[in-house]
């Protein structure tokens, strides 16, 4: 029996429980988890907005320590420290074949799997794919990537989600050059993550926008040169920074069709919109003809951060260790499994960047 933090249904409470966690069985492994980021696709999750079966036990960002390993699995041993990776491609469907692991079809499969049961007896589903709102889950092999040396394992789990979505929508997506300039909208854990990118990425001038001004220092820490609270205003605050042209890039981290129109606004003719943020069927977001032909403007949807996480995990961690990209800075609370609604509070009222549950 493990504690755990279980949705009983969408748009319950969560609740902090026993749970009952069997062995690995073949090809599948069992992790103590050392920490799991609260995310804001977790809320997502939690409200309806994104859809898994339930109930379920959430938390898709994570990483620890293999405690054993089931019949089959190699190159993994007890001891081991993994970061947990929620969407495993199959290798073998469409966009796999085209190298778009991101949009790989079958990623989410193990989201209507049991795999692991109440005290009472009631099946349980594991959130996206990997459950890491627990002191121990089991995983498919595929589920995991060797921690890489010199990573602390508590600041390893930012690796799996904020740093990988934040970092690929900068390098991959939207694919900044040396010298752009860059605006991010919503300073939260993928946020921070993508304007630290955006300074590793050599960006000359970036801008931070947020609804809270008491995010300021956090983004300047992370390498904003500017900061904007957002207003109605905003894109043509971007643009008198920008000597009227607007940046040559925007980041979309909130998921609301206002920012995202505004992002969109802030950029220069010609300008690439990453949309990060995931909003709900109820935001609508509307251009006219003769705008989009104008301004030949790019708006492209950013899944994960376009990552490849077995080949990308490598390259964060030698920024990781060269000192350019900070996991801790993204870090504002460390709390245990019963802070995670008030963590979800914070995260509606834009308090904070990342809420790092710490077991």
């Amino acid at each position: 029996m493990v504690r755990a933090a279980v949705l009983p249904a969408v748009g319950a409470p969560l609740e902090i429980t026993e749970i009952e966690l069997p062995e690995p069985g073949p090809g599948q492994v069992r992790v103590r988890l050392a920490a799991a980021g609260v995310c804001h696709s977790d809320l997502s999750l939690s409200d309806g907005t994104m859809r898994v079966p339930v109930p379920a036990v959430l938390g898709h960002e994570g990483a620890g320590t293999v405690v054993s390993v089931g019949e089959g699995v190699t190159g993994l041993a007890p001891g081991d420290g993994v970061v947990l990776n929620w969407a495993p491609s199959c290798g073998n469907c469409h966009a796999c074949s085209l190298g778009e692991v991101w949009l790989c079809a079958n990623a989410l499969s193990g989201s209507a799997d049991v795999y692991a049961r109440t005290a009472g007896g009631t099946d349980l589903h594991p959130g996206l794919n990997v459950a890491a709102f627990a002191e121990e889950t089991v995983v498919p092999v595929s589920c995991t990537l060797p921690l890489p040396d010199g990573i602390p394992l508590t600041d390893a789990a930012l690796l799996g989600c904020a740093v990988l979505t934040g970092y690929g929508a900068v390098h991959h997506c939207a694919q900044v050059r040396p010298g752009e300039t860059v605006a991010v909208f919503g300073v939260g854990g993928v946020g921070l993550a993508a304007l630290q990118a955006a300074r590793i990425a050599g960006a000359s001038t970036v801008v931070a926008v947020d609804v809270s001004p008491e995010k300021e220092e956090l983004a300047r820490a992370a390498g904003a040169t500017e900061y904007l609270v957002a207003s109605d205003d905003t894109a043509r605050e971007i643009r008198a920074l920008t000597g009227r042209q607007g940046v040559d890039v925007a980041v979309e981290c909130v998921g609301r069709a206002v920012t995202i129109r505004t992002a969109w606004e802030s950029t220069r003719r010609g300008g690439r919109t990453a949309v990060v943020g995931i909003g709900g069927k109820d935001q609508q977001v509307t251009f006219n003809a003769l705008e989009l032909f104008h301004w030949g403007r790019t708006l492209t949807g950013c899944v994960y951060g376009n990552s490849d996480p077995a080949r990308d995990l490598p390259v964060l961690a030698g920024h990781v260790r060269a000192g350019r990209l900070d996991l801790s800075s993204l870090i504002t609370e460390r709390i245990a499994l019963e802070g995670i609604p008030a963590a979800f509070e914070n995260m509606l009222a834009g308090k904070g960047g990342r809420a790092l549950i710490v077991f």
